[in-house]
């Protein structure tokens, strides 16, 4: 009988890490694409939200321009009625005085008729 040399006898194990080696690259692989898929969908997300507070901001300053002008608006037509009712008071006196100066002197002149 021969003698048989020494044969490879770990083909079984070998083929398992290698399918285990494949097996753990999907995994890998899927769980990288799975993670830029979310930090993309994050980064939109941000992007997003950033510009709703930038948005909300500059509306927020324009209603406060808005706001300073109406407010400037309205002391300005106080002070205008302010003036208009002074005038109106003064003009109103200087009526009521004229019109009794005009009754006095027709007044002085119908008693300078009848003498």
């Amino acid at each position: 009988p021969e003698a048989h040399g020494y044969e490879f006898q770990s083909h079984g194990v070998i083929e398992m890490l290698e399918k285990l080696l494949d097996k753990f690259v999907d995994e890998r692989t899927a769980l990288e694409k799975e993670e830029m898929n979310g930090k993309h969908a994050y980064d939109m997300l941000m992007q997003d939200l950033i510009a709703q507070v930038d948005q909300a901001t500059q509306d927020r300053e324009e209603k406060s321009e808005i706001k300073a002008k109406k407010m400037q608006a309205k002391a300005d037509a106080q002070g205008d009625l302010a003036d208009t009712t002074t005038t109106m008071q003064a003009d109103e006196t200087y009526l009521g005085d004229l019109t009794a100066t005009c009754e006095q002197k027709a007044s002085d002149f119908e008693s300078r008729q009848q003498l």
